[in-house]
């Protein structure tokens, strides 16, 4: 019935969906499992993309070759530039979507992959003989073959959805939770633990009065992801609004702490630290007196709203009369209230660097099934385990990103190095190299290397290539280019930065903290002209290259530091624990992750400084 298959992806959420699309774009032929095909990509919880640092991260994909930054342009209804205020290693791109044009566009988008088929059904386990993986079993008793696995499943693994005193099992609501595979994991040695996350109730946005609300519009502006030419930026936006909570809401709430799942101890795992339930926000920050919520409308033509910042587990008549206590809900209606569900996890010390397991070759384990929350988050490591699947299987070299490299490879290494005992969730603090990794070079630092993988079209290649020579030129340009006093003194003194007494040169005017190059072109009529010769995304970026120069200077220097440690490899059968001088500590979690360089040893939680001296002493006998 089915033919033998490269790559098996289980699950269709956003790292299944990467997966599939990146494997099969590469060559191998794809059987993408899903319960449901009606919900293949579904926005589980917020209709949005990207923020801080998650914005970062859809960049890095779609510089790959991925497809989020384009599907999120594609069902985009408001966009909007995070800590603009900021430094540009802080900016971070955000949309609001369309959650069903979201969902059918990524649907879309696989259809005409070819190499990728689908088979609607509930997997029950994997095929595994001889420490290698066959297969995969299906809920009806089939045996489908392939050569490598991704396993993708969300919060489907025995998930289990709270919502008050009321338990039940599901992955989502209205749909089934995934039986077997935990188990039989489990059985096979891996190690696996719970967590828990949430989401807030949907309410009618006709019911609710935005005249009492703060508008929050989109970017006067609005960018995309996607560096492509596929995508354009949005001409019309959806307006959000952001209200608050207050003493009423927290003390109503307050009164179902006692049929609470989180505080009675039904829930056992894990909840994210940074986006905690409404109940848990007022429980650790009672000092304060209201919480912010944002109204977040669900797509273009539906009136369902999403209240971002409300997620909570409590009973649905405790959520109903809280949540028309809040300002400008006092006659909200609900759709549906919020819950809470628990499901199993895999600590990821478990995964190589390719997101393959250390315990069965060929199957690879991407999204929350690694302890990670986030739609980016997931999606990344689907796009990773699918490229490293397909080069397995093709017998190549696996792709592996440092931490100097992208976000998507300080998530990955943070993953496996330190594990994570709560869902992690990525922060631009998490990348010591962040002035190097920033939003708008995600191309230049990436799409070379998804265009050597088959992945970034040929057209991507010759894009990013012509904005690096371009921005070249432009910062060449900008120092030979000089101006004398009589031509910019007023307009210097007119935007409050000193007058200058001889002839100088663009780049060192631009060093000025009070000068960008959109006010230089106010200057002079000459300088508007030359500039407007470049396009915007080049303007940026040799605006940000010579402003911080110095700085991106001396994180290179460190990464070039760094990467002696990183190319000293380790056999992968090395023996920990015959080193007597090692801490005991050390050994057992060295021999546990099996780090594949000294430097990943380095960053492994519980390796010393004194145990890395004695390690680089043997590995250099």
């Amino acid at each position: 019935m089915f033919p033998k298959y490269d790559v098996i992806v289980v699950g269709a959420g956003h790292a299944g969906c990467e997966a599939a699309h990146a494997a099969a774009k590469m060559g191998s032929k794809v059987l993408l499992c899903t319960m449901n095909m009606n919900t293949i990509a579904q926005m589980s919880c917020n209709p949005a993309m990207g923020g801080v640092a998650k914005g970062q991260i859809v960049r890095e994909i779609d510089a790959l070759g991925g497809m989020s930054g384009i599907i999120s342009d594609k069902s985009m209804i408001q966009f909007r530039m995070l800590n603009r205020s900021k430094g540009p290693a802080m900016w971070s791109p955000r949309s609001q979507n369309d959650r069903m044009r979201f969902a059918e566009e990524w649907r879309l988008a696989l259809e005409r992959t070819p190499n990728v088929d689908f088979w609607q059904e509930m997997i029950t386990g994997i095929i595994e003989k001889d420490g290698r993986v066959k297969g995969v079993k299906t809920g009806i008793g089939i045996e489908i073959e392939a050569k490598s696995v991704v396993l993708t499943n969300g919060t489907f693994l025995n998930g289990l959805i709270h919502i008050g005193e009321k338990q039940f099992g599901g992955g989502r609501t209205g749909e089934s939770a995934a039986k077997g595979i935990t188990e039989q994991l489990v059985s096979l040695g891996f190690e696996s633990g719970r967590m828990k996350t949430g989401t807030p109730p949907r309410v009618d946005g006709r019911s609710l009065d935005y005249s009492k609300m703060e508008v929050q519009y989109g970017d006067e502006n609005p960018e995309k992801f996607s560096y492509s030419d596929e995508t354009s930026p949005i001409k019309e936006q959806r307006t959000c609004w952001i209200t608050y909570t207050n003493k009423e809401v927290h003390s109503t709430l307050e009164e179902g702490f006692d049929r609470s799942p989180m505080f009675n101890g039904r829930i056992k795992g894990l909840g994210p630290r940074y986006c905690p339930s409404i109940e848990d926000k007022i429980n650790r920050f009672a000092e304060r007196e209201r919480h912010q919520i944002f109204v977040e409308p669900e797509g273009w033509n539906t009136v369902e709203i999403y209240v971002n910042g409300f997620s909570t587990s409590l009973p649905e008549d405790v959520q109903y009369k809280a949540i028309q206590k809040i300002t400008g809900f006092e006659n909200a209606k609900m759709f549906r209230p919020g819950y809470a569900i628990e499901y199993d996890f895999f600590p990821p010390t478990q995964l190589k660097l390719t997101l393959e397991t250390q315990l069965v070759e060929g199957l690879y384990f991407a999204g929350q099934i690694n302890g990670t929350t986030g739609y980016e988050e997931a999606a990344s490591q689907g796009l990773i385990a699918g490229i490293n699947a397909s080069l397995k299987v093709q017998e190549k070299d696996p792709f592996l990103l440092k931490r100097s490299d992208a976000y998507i490879g300080v998530l990955i290494d943070d993953l496996i190095n330190k594990g994570t005992e709560e869902p992690y969730r990525m922060f631009t603090s998490r990348a010591e190299f962040r002035l190097l990794l920033r939003q708008d070079n995600a191309d230049l630092r990436l799409t070379e290397l998804g265009y050597n993988l088959n992945l970034a079209s040929q057209e991507r290649f010759d894009k990013m290539q012509s904005k690096k020579q371009n921005t070249a030129k432009l910062i060449n340009d900008l120092k030979q280019k000089k101006l004398a006093p009589e031509q910019i003194n007023k307009g210097l003194e007119a935007l409050g930065t000193a007058e200058i007494k001889e002839k100088i040169s663009l780049e060192k005017l631009l060093k000025r903290p009070q000068l960008g190059l959109d006010q230089m072109m106010d200057l002079d009529p000459d300088i508007s002209k030359f500039l407007e010769g470049f396009p915007k995304d080049v303007r940026e970026q040799a605006e940000v290259q010579i402003k911080y120069d110095s700085y991106i200077e001396k994180e290179q220097q460190m990464v070039n530091k760094l990467s002696n440690m990183e190319n000293f490899k380790i056999p992968l059968k090395f023996d920990y624990l015959t080193i007597p001088a090692l801490s005991n500590e050390g050994k057992q979690k060295l021999h546990k992750i099996k780090p594949e360089t000294l430097g990943q040893a380095s960053r492994i939680s519980g390796v010393s400084p004194a145990d890395l001296s004695i390690l680089t002493v043997y590995l250099g006998r």
